[in-house]
């Protein structure tokens, strides 16, 4: 063989290993389950993650013109992957991968049997013009807006009748940037209420988790009218003065499960509600059935759980258990007022683990907060069957301020094994009751003697049996895209 051959064939060789190399490595880079290729639009990786329901079809936002770098509005792109993904509902459904960057963009919609999964170094910002988040009409449980009559601007991720939604990521964030939103509505310089950053209306079997939210302009994740929604490992942030940051709201919504959340919030961590005075009653759906579980809470100007105010529609079934709360105003709050109807009822707490607080337990039924005049004085809300065990807290200034409606206690509350630790300087009595009715065991300090003490001692009833909700299986799930 010549000099020349064999240096053709010694590069030949040399090129192949340099390419299987180049496989091997690419391979390594995409993880064990990873594999790769090559296309036109260059390499591609294969990851997995965990969900309830896995996609059959993915797709990048970069491949709808998009771009992250936090300048550039992606309204559009979003829209258009949203749109091509829908084409699969009834195909495997779709899942839309957001690539690392800050991906600045107004409102935009999803579609059923879709997955919006956000890589961990992946920032949804959320417009500064108000202009990208449209107006919408108010929800008919409230008749107008929460913070002004008339409409709202719409949440920047939204579902409307949607069936088979996940929102989830390797802890990737949305970003409200509500500051300018918080400073306008202080300023009274809105004419509309505030958007949420997540609403999922009339939806149906929703997943949102292992996700971090970030300054919302309003409420972080408002499941309403819905049904059969989890949120799961999910981080909510927002300065603890900014307004009306609420962290959880299932709103008017049947089996929801929240669990393994921590929220460092501006107002309530966790509100269940159901409609506003008369526009709740009529439209009389309430929220039922609501689980939460092992909850984290900082939110010294609200509560770690408060059950209304807007509560028209009623509140039943709801269960709390393994919640810690770290400078909080109160544990457990139930607002409501005359006007709202409605009821709360079957609410079982245990678990808490509190510390330094203004009260542990607070009720009132003079939340005289309504959306007009029109309200019915005659809707006296019905308050019952509210059960407290296993509650220890530090640092308190007082126990509990329990404050129902004259002529209408707030009957059946029921308190066992409570310790709490009053502020060794407080000038507040450890407890405040007027018209509450209920039964106590174990309770230090003392409560009131309208909590009768029980005979015989015993804790207060928890359910045994676990709700539908509760049982759902996260499946290991995969998916391909283009990482260049």
């Amino acid at each position: 063989m010549t000099t020349s051959a064999c240096l053709f064939a010694f590069f030949f060789y040399l090129s192949l290993v340099l390419l299987q190399l180049r496989t091997v490595m690419c391979c390594w880079r995409g993880g064990y389950f990873g594999g790769c290729n090559e296309d036109r639009k260059g390499i591609t990786e294969r990851s997995s993650y965990t969900a309830t329901r896995c996609r059959g079809h993915y797709a990048s936002l970069a491949e709808f013109g998009g771009v992250g770098d936090g300048v550039t509005l992606n309204t559009n792109a979003f829209r258009r992957a949203v749109y091509h993904l829908s084409q699969f509902t009834l195909d495997g459904g779709g899942l839309l991968y957001v690539p690392p960057g800050r991906w600045l963009t107004g409102s935009f919609n999803l579609t059923s049997f879709f997955t919006l999964y956000l890589h961990r170094e992946a920032v949804i910002l959320g417009s500064q013009d108000v202009n990208d988040w449209p107006l919408t009409d108010p929800l008919p449980s409230y008749g107008r807006g929460r913070d002004a009559p008339g409409g709202r601007y719409s949440s920047l991720i939204r579902g409307y009748r949607l069936t088979d939604v996940i929102i989830t990521g390797d802890n990737g964030t949305v970003n409200g940037q509500g500051k300018m939103w918080w400073d306008k509505y202080r300023n009274k310089q809105l004419n509309y209420t505030r958007g949420y950053l997540i609403e999922m209306m009339y939806c149906d079997t929703v997943l949102i988790s292992n996700l971090t939210l970030i300054d919302s302009p309003s409420w972080n994740i408002h499941p309403v009218y819905s049904s059969n929604v989890i949120v799961k490992a999910v981080t909510i942030l927002a300065p603890l003065r900014s307004p009306n940051t609420d962290g959880i709201n299932p709103d008017s919504s049947t089996d929801v499960l929240i669990e393994d959340c921590y929220v460092v919030s501006g107002d309530d961590c966790v509100a269940i509600k159901s409609g506003w005075d008369e526009y709740g009653i009529r439209f009389g759906v309430s929220s039922k059935h609501i689980v939460i579980k092992r909850l984290t809470c900082i939110s010294p100007t609200s509560a770690v759980i408060a059950l209304g105010s807007e509560m028209s529609g009623g509140i039943r079934d709801v269960r709390a258990q393994d919640i810690t709360a770290i400078d909080s105003e109160s544990g457990v709050r139930i607002k409501t007022a005359v006007g709202r109807g409605g009821f709360v009822k079957d609410v079982f707490v245990r678990r808490m683990n509190l510390h330094t607080m203004k009260w542990v337990f607070w009720m009132t039924g003079a939340y005289n907060d309504h959306p007009d005049e029109n309200w019915d004085k005659k809707a006296i809300p019905v308050v019952e069957s509210i059960n407290f065990a296993d509650i220890a807290a530090v640092n308190v200034t007082m126990v509990g301020n329990l404050a129902g409606i004259k002529n209408a206690p707030f009957t059946g509350i029921c308190m066992s094994n409570v310790t709490v630790g009053v502020k060794f300087k407080s000038d507040k009595p450890p407890w405040s009751c007027t018209d509450v009715q209920g039964v106590s065991t174990g309770v230090l300090p003392a409560p009131c003697p309208s909590l009768e003490s029980m005979v015989p001692p015993q804790l207060c009833p928890f359910p045994d049996d676990c709700l539908p909700i509760e049982d759902y299986q996260l499946l290991e799930c995969f998916y391909t895209v283009s990482v260049s």
